[in-house]
């Protein structure tokens, strides 16, 4: 309808859509998995009305399983009968095994190699196994595992794992073994939830003491990163909380309670101005902390904490010197970073925290400054910091290399 008088036009649209498609069978090429296992990937009725969405879902789960080398889920219109579309999905399972290497190095433990075998699926139901070996003059820790597909499998599995660690850093030293088993899931609210049970057998020297310690350690936790994606993410954030702890007589020594609250923010302004944000409480409650291990003790310093400081060196001390670790940790760590070049990025930062056995004790400061390049396998980073509570520190260097989330 024209007005030519007030020069308005006024549209009504009638759109006929017809009669809305409807998704039907899934239909998979031949795989050496089981139909049961597939399906159980599949998150829609057959007769759900029609959803891309529900597609590139199916397409996304389908490779996160770590299956296959490659998939392709579609659903054409063309071929519907009676307003029903077949779905089909175009599998090509991956090579079961395969070997990764890795090495690095950084200040807090030196050079370091990894190996670890998977065989991501050894049977028709999707059951996956693998060990993994990590090798640095502080740290010698070999482990496997075997794990089992729940429902739906793309996002919930039972693994069973073992492992042992031989650890000698600074003060203390510590020789571990561990059987266990924990359920992952992840929630539709994006967090991962990890419910675990585990034995652990530790012997120890920690200052002038030394004991070995049985606990049987029902766990929890949940954690989320959200991330803008990529090796270099421009914003995101990581969330992690834990809660750990054993029952004297249920095969355990003592009773504790430890719990872990860390967290990361990243934020990008004007494309070259970066902030870095992060924070790690944490605390033990033991009636008997004087048999609580190394390996469950809090120690702060290094490259991932209190910069101005050595690895793991700032905790409380014995009555010999040597340091012990704490039963709280509080760390936080503000950076500003400047992208001065591509891929090349100047950084300032200050550092705040310390491991300590009582919440008022004293807590350390250092500042720094620092550069970053964007690597191919991720940001590595040189910096130089100083501590603002103990001049003799002296400059601490810290090199490491692994995503900012």
């Amino acid at each position: 309808e024209v007005d030519p008088q007030r020069n308005r036009a006024n549209l009504e649209l009638l759109y006929q859509t017809g009669e809305r498609y409807r998704l039907g069978d899934v239909v998979f090429s031949e795989t050496p998995f089981s139909e049961r296992l597939l399906q159980r990937m599949v998150g829609f009725e057959s007769g759900a009305p029609y959803d891309s969405d529900q597609i590139a879902a199916l397409n996304r789960d389908l490779l996160n399983t770590g299956y296959f080398e490659s998939v392709q889920v579609s659903a054409p219109a063309r071929q519907a009968v009676d307003g029903v579309i077949p779905v089909q999905a175009m599998l090509v399972a991956r090579k079961p095994h395969s070997l990764g290497f890795g090495g690095g190095f950084s200040t807090d433990v030196g050079p370091r190699v990894r190996a670890n075998w998977t065989q991501h699926w050894l049977n028709a139901e999707g059951h996956s196994r693998g060990a993994e070996f990590e090798l640095s003059a502080p740290r010698q820790k070999v482990s496997t595992w075997y794990q089992l597909p729940l429902n739906p499998p793309h996002i919930s599995s039972l693994r069973f794992f073992t492992g042992l660690l031989n650890e000698d850093i600074d003060d203390t030293e510590s020789r571990a073994l561990t059987l266990g088993a924990q359920q992952q899931k992840r929630l539709g609210s994006g967090w991962e939830r990890v419910i675990g049970l585990r034995y652990e057998q530790e012997r120890f020297s920690l200052g002038n003491t030394s004991g070995r310690s049985h606990l049987l350690i029902p766990s929890v936790a949940f954690q989320r990163t959200r991330s803008s994606g990529g090796v270099d993410p421009s914003h995101g954030h990581t969330l992690l909380l834990e809660v750990q702890g054993a029952k004297e007589g249920v095969i355990s020594d003592f009773d504790f309670v430890r719990a872990n609250l860390a967290a990361k923010f990243l934020h990008t302004l004007h494309e070259r101005h970066r902030l870095l944000a992060r924070g790690n409480v944490g605390g033990i409650a033991s009636n008997s902390f004087a048999k609580v291990p190394p390996s469950l003790r809090f120690f702060a310093g290094g490259d991932q904490s209190v910069r101005g400081y050595d690895y793991r060196t700032l905790s409380p001390t014995d009555s010999s010197g040597e340091r012990v670790g704490g039963r709280y940790l509080i760390a936080g760590s503000l950076e500003y970073q400047y992208e001065f070049k591509p891929g090349w990025r100047a950084a300032g930062f200050v550092d705040h925290g310390n491991a300590v056995d009582s919440l008022p004790d004293a807590r350390k400061t250092s500042l720094g400054v620092g550069f970053r390049w964007v690597s191919p396998v991720g940001p590595i980073r040189v910096d130089l910091a100083r501590s603002l509570s103990d001049a003799d520190e002296g400059f601490r260097i810290h090199f490491s290399m692994g995503p900012e989330l």
